[in-house]
């Protein structure tokens, strides 16, 4: 097989073509690995790729097949998301206060795709801190949409969507707070899958909102985000939040039929400013469900229009106090010649941290202060437990809901840089499902006549990623466009 054919291979056919022989582990690790050597400059989607360290891993995997061992996913190169501890790779999270840090162990989500075989390639670009929709709020560098370089990927994971969609990954991990996995996965044009809340365990994650955090697939195809789901679930002794529910062979439940499913359309999504392109690609999207046997209904999550307010409360709280770990004292970035601890905090966080970052972490100090903690952070509970609700009532009338992911497609790289409250109202249908701790797919759907990609959202009930998985699997079965690299 040529390179090219290598790097557009989804993860079921590079299983396939190892088992048949066509290629090694190897042989996929080179061909990446050239890729993004010749691409990647301008693409900017990694941070930092370990070639001897992949191909030693890629030997290994193509030894275990060979004496028919190795899990299932022996041989696959993923990238990660700069965000989860690796051992013995960089973890900066974008951030120069992170300058230096070495990760000592692997996150639970690493080491369960280790133990399945899979090959660790390089670390993808983010918005620092995870905090940011278009990954320009990197300090490393700007990362491009692999659809058209004057545009922004999404964020915060958008070095992992543009390396799945770009041709530089057969996959990658993401993290989900507030859309950090649809949002990019719809403007590339790949699929993204935000687990339901506590599914995943968080062990080894650098927090950003611990209540909202989770870690997902990013892939070509839903079957191969059900395959990753699979290996991520399941309770963890290392992370309190993890629930101890049972794991479905979510890949071999996918079926194209959806008869029987009933899937509503929230009558408040139908937001003024939605893109005109969006509505009539998601309209598309629920006709073809309707085709494919699934009955549609209409119904109302009433407290939509609180939620981007309320999540930024909950989210910038919590990013505050995780965040006070970054001091200065006991790993990263230390600036010298402080006259005293509290000179060495102030002098290290205000030349380590970004500017979105800060402003995050100004706002949750100040909604957490005395005399505010009640009229903001806990009025914001109080409103985000409304929104559960909504959903929960909903979800008592219907498998799955049918949404856009975003109200539009992806906006020119500098557009929003100025004005972060706009940035902020793109979350709109995405961070409901983080308030809610349910479970969120996105699934490309259609595109701009520019041909910018659009994103299909389909939100299920907590720990029913089935449900997702089944009706975006048929959504893109019916589309019969398949994987284009």
């Amino acid at each position: 097989m040529t390179a090219a054919e290598l790097n557009a291979l989804t993860v079921h056919d590079a299983l396939a073509r190892l088992d048949n022989g066509d290629c090694t582990s190897v042989d996929l690790v080179d061909a990446l690995a050239a890729e993004i050597q010749t691409r990647d400059g301008d693409l900017g989607a990694f941070v930092s790729v370990d070639v001897d360290t992949a191909r030693a891993e890629a030997e290994a995997a193509d030894r275990a097949r060979a004496a028919g061992k190795g899990g299932r996913l022996c041989g696959i190169p993923i990238a990660v998301k700069d965000v989860l501890n690796v051992r013995g790779q960089p973890c900066t999270c974008a951030s120069r206060i992170l300058d230096g840090y070495v990760a000592p162990y692997d996150a639970t989500a690493i080491a369960r795709l280790r133990a399945e075989g899979a090959v660790f390639l390089g670390r993808t670009n983010m918005d620092e801190f995870a905090m940011g929709g278009s990954t320009e709020n990197s300090a490393l560098h700007v990362t491009r949409n692999p659809r058209n370089r004057a545009y922004v990927p999404g964020g915060s994971s958008g070095g992992s969507a543009a390396a799945v969609a770009g041709g530089l990954a057969l996959c990658a991990l993401g993290t989900d707070t507030g859309g950090s996995i649809r949002q990019p996965a719809a403007f590339c044009g790949c699929v993204g899958l935000k687990p339901s809340y506590g599914r995943v365990s968080r062990y080894g994650l650098t927090a950003f909102a611990s209540s909202l955090d989770q870690i997902g697939p990013m892939t070509r195809t839903v079957r191969d985000a059900a395959l990753l789901q699979e290996i991520l679930s399941g309770v963890d002794p290392l992370d309190a939040t993890s629930v101890a529910a049972p794991v479905p062979p979510y890949a071999a439940q996918l079926t194209t039929d959806l008869r029987g499913v009933t899937l509503g359309v929230p009558a408040e999504y139908g937001v003024e400013g939605l893109d005109a392109g969006v509505d009539k690609a998601v309209r598309e999207a629920i006709a073809r469900c309707r085709a494919l046997g699934a009955r549609v209904v209409e119904v109302s999550l009433p407290h939509t229009a609180y939620a981007i307010a309320t999540y930024y409360i909950v989210a910038t709280a919590e990013a505050s106090a995780n965040l006070a770990r970054f001091d200065g004292v006991r790993y990263g970035k230390r600036c010298a010649d402080a006259q005293d601890p509290l000179d060495l905090y102030k002098r290290t966080r205000a030349a380590g941290f970004g500017p979105e970052v800060k402003r995050r972490i100004i706002l949750g100090t100040y909604v957490l202060s005395s005399g505010y903690h009640h009229a903001y952070y806990l009025k914001a509970q109080k409103v985000r437990t409304l929104i559960r609700r909504d959903f929960e009532q909903a979800f008592a009338v219907c498998d799955a809901l049918l949404t856009p992911c975003t109200p539009t497609p992806a906006f020119r790289i500098g557009e929003k840089t100025q004005d972060p409250l706009q940035m902020y109202l793109g979350d709109i249908f995405t961070v409901t499902a983080n308030l809610a701790g349910i479970a969120g797919l996105s699934v490309p759907c259609g595109a701009t006549p520019e041909g910018l990609p659009i994103g299909l959202q389909i939100l299920g009930p907590a720990m029913k990623e089935e449900n997702v998985l089944r009706v975006g699997h048929a959504n893109e079965t019916a589309r019969g466009e398949g994987w284009i690299g």
